[in-house]
C-alpha cells in the first residue's frame, strides 16, 4: 500500500495482527476483518517465499497493510522480498545503531541505499509503473526495528536516531527473557524498559510497538505511548477456537 507508512506514523492507534500460518486463506481473511495492518512471520511462521507472494495478493484488495518479517539482516532476503511490493519490513533483534544503518542501506535504492531494483518484478507492477515505484520506494517502505534484547535496549535511544527506522517495535517475549523478568507490562522494571522504548521513539519521531496476547495489554501498551500495535495471530486464533470447541464437545460427551 502506497501510503501505508504514512498512516503508520500518523495515526493514533494502527492496528494489527500476526500471520503465522503462510496461508492465503487467513491473509484475506485478516484483509475482510479490516485490520490497519498485518504481520507476515518469515522469521518463526510457516509459509515459505511462494507462500508470501499468495499472502500479498490475497491482501491487494483490501486497505490492510503488508508487513513482512525477515529472520535477519540479509540483503538478498531484502531484495527478494521488497521485489514482491510489501508496505514494510521487520527486521528481528537489531541491537546497535551500526546495524540500523546496515538494514536501512539495504532496504533503500541508490542514492539513499544499495538496494537494487529490477524492472519486471511485482513491486513494480511487473514494469508497467517502475519509474513511479524508483520514485517512490525509498519514501513509501515502512521498516520496523525490534527492541528484543538488553543490548537494544541500551542502544534504543541510538537506534531511534537512524534515519529510515519507522518503528521501535518490542518483543515482549524475548526482551523479559534477556532482561529475567516478567513480559507483564504492568511489572515495575519492565515497564520502566517499555517506557524508555516509546520515549525514544517519540523524541525522535518514531512510533513504538508491539503484540500483545489481550485487549487489556493493548490498553496497557497504548496507554505507554505505544501506537502500532498487534494482537494476537491466525495460528494462536485458530488453536483457541479449536481448543473450545474441543473441550465443549468433552464437557458434552461427560454430561450426556
Amino acid at each position: 500500500m502506497k501510503w501505508a507508512r504514512q498512516r503508520a506514523l500518523q495515526a493514533r492507534l494502527f492496528a494489527g495482527s500476526w500471520l503465522n500460518m503462510g496461508s492465503s486463506d487467513t491473509a484475506e481473511i485478516a484483509g475482510l476483518a479490516g485490520y490497519d495492518w498485518v504481520l507476515i512471520d518469515l522469521e518463526h511462521g510457516s509459509g515459505d517465499h511462494k507462500d508470501l507472494l499468495h499472502q500479498l495478493q490475497a491482501l491487494e484488495a483490501y486497505p490492510t497493510a503488508a508487513v513482512v518479517r525477515v529472520p535477519n539482516i540479509d540483503a538478498v532476503v531484502f531484495k527478494q522480498v521488497l521485489d514482491l511490493g510489501p508496505s514494510g519490513i521487520m527486521v528481528p533483534n537489531v541491537e546497535t545503531a551500526e546495524q540500523a544503518h546496515q538494514l536501512i542501506s539495504c532496504v533503500r535504492i541508490p542514492p539513499l541505499g544499495k538496494r537494487g531494483a529490477a524492472t519486471s518484478t511485482r513491486n513494480s507492477g511487473y514494469g508497467f509503473h517502475y519509474a513511479q515505484y524508483l520514485a517512490e520506494a525509498n519514501d513509501n517502505l515502512l521498516v520496523a526495528a525490534q527492541i528484543e534484547s538488553r543490548i537494544g535496549l541500551a542502544n534504543v535511544e541510538a537506534i531511534a536516531a537512524v534515519d529510515g527506522i519507522d518503528v521501535l517495535f518490542v518483543g515482549p517475549t524475548d526482551l523479559s527473557i534477556d532482561l529475567g523478568l516478567s513480559s507483564d507490562p504492568e511489572q515495575p522494571e519492565f515497564r520502566e524498559a517499555l517506557v524508555r522504548i516509546a520515549t525514544a521513539a517519540q523524541q525522535h519521531g518514531k512510533v513504538a510497538g508491539t503484540l500483545v496476547r489481550n485487549p487489556q495489554q493493548a490498553r496497557q501498551y497504548l496507554a505507554l505511548g505505544y501506537r502500532f500495535i498487534a494482537l494476537g495471530s491466525d495460528r494462536g486464533m485458530v488453536i483457541q477456537g479449536m481448543k473450545a470447541n474441543a473441550e465443549f464437545f468433552s464437557t458434552l460427551a461427560t454430561a450426556a
